[in-house]
């Protein structure tokens, strides 16, 4: 990758990850209840606040300690002096239900509760706010600290003030035996039958009636603020926001649809892929990302492994792109996987715009938005899968959707594989990183530095394609065999740090270097 004015950049050295967090970890033989294994995690831009989704419908919040133990933005800490933390570290902060299991007695479907898609949204006035999506419906989110209301305790008491501040008054007797345990009074002057009421001149003074009043306690509440439903036939598979901060996007199998954050019953369909007749529906949409600052810049990847890029100034309804990226396939090389494995599970823009990432089941491939001949770069997963892909296939783990992500300078990119691991790639020209590391408290344990394997450009001389992470075929880093049930689907970099979190089942391992 290089710079944005053209200066190459020189590839850092790699980078030595160390284990910081774990949440939710399992005790050995414990097993995991399926409604708590983590489906979606996403950082906040500001990196303070860490977002999960599980399969239970559930979202757990999680909050920057290390910045807030003295009060103050990192910047303001150093310029005081303060001794940073090394490292983000983070603590549970709130959940809530987001979502629950629904039925679709039209269709006769039972709508999980898995929470699909998690993103963060402007923050207003020391709330957060949020998206989530299960298959069909989208939820925003507000998230907010309230003080606590409690009702003051009535003061009996006449030696003390009342709830005025008045002071009880002397020609009130205090008399032990002057009043009765059910509230009457023994006193003559005070007395009040069902026929009669009277006090004394001037009201009883020590009496304080119960009142709702403030206190300094604070406790967070989430509630709903909109819901976002009936716009979907298929399972949605990703939702982005826009950097006008007013809109997103959603989108299924066929469909993209845009919506306004403030209005809840009408979107706009703006990609619609679904031919007149299904028969002739040959790719269908896997993930739809905005760009992060040109607001009318929309880029969607198909399961034939392409991403177009398109311009919501051109028309109302996109169907022609402006931008097309695929590779070209090698003479010769089609199977009957050559299409499954193509298929794009995730695709996530570089913090600038500039480069765009995209996760396909073998391969990392970085793409240039301004070079359409071919990836810039392309990182090997796991090449030692290849010849077991029939295996793949028979259980069905060949369809498994990977997330993928960029670092916040853009120097490097991660994603996940099986048994647990998960790989860092140098995406910076001439960078030789490939680091295999396990999501467990000791993640080099698995490490092995694979040399870098530059090939021939599959085009013209200005594409520049490195492959790199190629191990030896049938088994893993380590020489063991590979469990296939355990897979890390899911995980986030840290917008402005060298911080990972990552989800192992139903534990979220934080990773730093």
């Amino acid at each position: 990758m290089n710079g944005g004015d053209g200066e190459v950049v020189a590839a850092p050295s790699p980078l030595d990850w160390k284990f910081s967090q774990v949440f939710g970890e399992r005790t050995a033989g414990e097993e995991v209840q399926e409604v708590d294994i983590i489906s979606a995690i996403e950082f906040d831009k500001s990196g303070d606040h860490l977002a999960t989704g599980d399969r239970g419908g559930r979202v757990v919040l999680f909050e920057r300690t290390d910045a807030k133990e003295h009060g103050g933005s990192r910047r303001d800490l150093e310029r005081m002096d303060y001794q940073v933390s090394r490292h983000p570290e983070f603590r549970y902060k709130t959940e809530f239900q987001s979502h629950e299991p629904e039925f679709d007695y039209l269709k006769s479907l039972e709508i999980e509760e898995k929470i699909n898609k998690i993103r963060w949204c402007q923050t207003a006035n020391g709330a957060l706010f949020l998206l989530s999506t299960n298959d069909k419906t989208i939820k925003f989110w507000k998230v907010q600290e309230k003080k606590v209301k409690k009702i003051s305790e009535m003061n009996t008491d006449l030696g003390k003030s009342n709830g005025n501040g008045s002071i009880a008054s002397s020609s009130v007797s205090s008399s032990p035996n002057l009043y009765r345990a059910n509230g009457g009074c023994s006193d003559a002057s005070l007395s009040f039958s069902s026929n009669e009421l009277s006090f004394p001149p001037g009201g009883i003074s020590s009496l304080r009636l119960p009142v709702v009043v403030t206190s300094n306690e604070t406790s967070l509440m989430a509630r709903c603020r909109r819901v976002y439903a009936h716009a979907h036939d298929y399972h949605i598979n990703s939702i982005s926001n826009n950097s006008d901060g007013e809109t997103f996007v959603s989108a299924d199998d066929l469909r993209i649809n845009l919506w306004n954050l403030e209005i809840s019953n009408q979107s706009f369909n703006i990609v619609d892929v679904k031919p007149a007749n299904m028969e002739d529906l040959t790719e269908v949409i896997t993930a739809a990302e905005f760009h992060p600052t040109h607001c009318n810049t929309l880029a969607y990847s198909s399961s034939k492994g392409s991403i177009r890029l398109i311009d919501l100034r051109q028309s109302a309804l996109c169907d022609t792109h402006s931008k097309l990226f695929e590779e070209q396939e090698a003479p010769g090389s089609r199977s009957f996987f050559t299409e499954i494995i193509a298929s794009i599970s995730d695709i996530k823009f570089g913090k600038d715009g500039r480069y765009l990432l995209s996760r396909d089941y073998m391969t990392l491939k970085l793409w240039d938005i301004n070079m359409d001949s071919g990836p810039v770069s392309t990182f090997q997963v796991h090449e030692y899968l290849r010849p077991k892909l029939c295996d793949l296939y028979e259980n069905d783990s060949i369809f498994d959707k990977f997330e993928c992500c960029l670092s916040g300078d853009g120097q490097r990119v991660a994603t996940g594989s099986y048994s647990n691991l998960f790989r860092v790639f140098g995406s910076i020209a001439g960078s030789t990183e490939a680091t295999t590391l396990e999501a467990s408290k000791n993640p080099m344990r698995r490490q092995v530095q694979t040399p870098s394997r530059p090939t021939r450009s599959l085009s013209s001389s200005l594409t520049r394609v490195v492959r790199r992470g190629a191990e030896s075929p049938g088994i893993d880093a380590n020489g063991n065999s590979f469990d296939f049930t355990t897979k890390l689907l899911h995980l986030a970099w840290h917008p402005s740090e060298n911080s990972i979190a990552c989800a192992a089942a139903n534990s979220l391992y934080m990773y730093y270097a």
